[in-house]
């Protein structure tokens, strides 16, 4: 069900029964230690790959370039302007509305994402949607089970357990070691001041969390806890999609 995979003779032919469109956003930054770069851009891809494939619904390419100026101090991540990522939202939205569907759905990963998706949405009143793939009660409860205040905010084990579904797995025995030391845990009001990624100039947030880790103890990553989180956000993302198709006739 991938857009790019697709002839433009079949979409026309799905789009005789309006629809919505499933699209990821991500981003392209490190991950700590063991996080492959583009974690947040697989972990969206991911789920939202599944919740197409259960709604028989397209996916759009994702978009996996998006603001995250905090962590450019880290070598491989690349980062553009809210402003860009707004514009570039934007006009890939109204592509896919002029050509026939009834709505785009956003499964985010990043958390500087949250507030540019939110402010493009006000432009397609009732046409563009996003939820981020933590959302989800459900997903909640196992990553509070799993690892409770490991969890953090930055190069989580949930993330990365679900990079290792799929994805290479860091194996380098020093970096593996750095992993396996556990960071500084949270307090609670930091994770309220910072929540969408307001971690301060790069240079701040390189001095404060040097191994890329922003209170999570990435060494807990585990494939198998992956699955249940991506069963369970799928599952969360379908009953959106229930909702949208039965209150936007």
């Amino acid at each position: 069900m991938r857009l790019e995979q697709t002839g433009w003779m079949e979409v026309r032919d799905k789009l005789k029964n309006p629809q919505g469109i499933i699209m990821a956003t991500g981003s392209t930054e490190q991950h700590g230690p063991i996080g492959l770069i583009g974690t947040d851009t697989i972990c969206s891809e991911t789920i939202a790959s599944g919740v197409a494939s259960k709604a028989s619904m397209y996916l759009a390419p994702s978009i996996g370039f998006t603001p995250t100026e905090f962590n450019m101090k880290f070598p491989g991540t690349i980062s553009i302007s809210a402003q860009t990522f707004k514009s570039l939202l934007r006009e890939v939205t109204s592509s896919l509305l002029k050509h026939g569907f009834k709505y785009v759905l956003i499964v985010n990963g990043h958390g500087a994402n949250i507030d540019p998706i939110k402010d493009v949405m006000i432009d397609f009143n009732n046409k563009l949607f996003f939820k981020s793939w933590w959302d989800f009660p459900t997903v909640n409860d196992i990553r509070n089970k799993e690892f409770g205040d490991w969890e953090g905010m930055h190069a989580t084990p949930s993330e990365i357990s679900i990079t290792q579904i799929n994805q290479r797995v860091i194996e380098n025995t020093e970096l593996k070691k750095i992993a396996e030391n556990p960071p500084q845990k949270l307090t609670k009001d930091f994770i309220i001041a910072h929540s969408g990624d307001k971690h301060g100039t790069a240079e701040e947030h390189h001095r404060a969390f040097p191994d890329g880790r922003v209170g999570s103890h990435s060494a807990m990553a585990n494939p198998e806890i992956g699955k249940k989180i991506v069963n369970a956000s799928v599952e969360g993302f379908l009953e959106e999609i229930e909702r949208l198709n039965s209150t936007l006739l």
